[in-house]
């Protein structure tokens, strides 16, 4: 196997182009409600940025930049917005993620809250589907020794 890690036109590009590929995958996520796309495809995005760094880089450079800890945090964070919504819902005597409800304790309409809902849960699914992605990706790329404290 080659391994050519100091290709500089490959860093250079990737350096380039990551930035460029998150703020299309925030785009992505925060547009879900109003046209095709949403967390989880912006989830997919975010997650094959920091690949991109992987496979330009190492698995230490992404580590550096996401830790299994945050990563794993903000798995957490992005479950915890989507069931937070839901249980929100409940509480206020509507059924499970039916929005309309949130209209409420919100200063708008129902057709508002309707929409602040759904990017809510578009934010939630989109940072769970892109930890998880690369929680997945450094696992089989490091044989499932990628976690802080294992041994390399």
């Amino acid at each position: 196997m080659i391994k050519d890690f100091d290709n500089i036109i490959i860093k250079t590009v990737c350096r380039i182009l990551t930035p460029f590929l998150q703020i299309f995958a925030f785009y992505v996520i925060a547009h879900g409600h109003y046209s095709p796309g949403g967390g989880f495809q912006g989830g997919c995005i975010l997650g094959a940025s920091f690949i991109l760094l992987v496979i330009a880089h190492d698995i230490n450079t992404v580590k550096k930049r996401m830790s299994e800890k945050l990563n794993t945090f903000l798995c957490s964070i992005g479950v915890m917005i989507y069931a937070g919504i839901g249980l929100l819902c409940l509480m206020l005597g509507a059924n499970y993620l039916d929005y309309g409800i949130l209209h409420t304790i919100l200063p708008v309409d129902a057709v508002k809250a309707r929409a602040m809902g759904t990017l809510g849960i578009e934010i939630g699914v989109g940072l769970t589907v892109m930890s998880v992605m690369v929680s997945i990706f450094l696992n089989i790329a490091s044989g499932g020794k990628h976690e802080e404290g294992a041994p390399e």
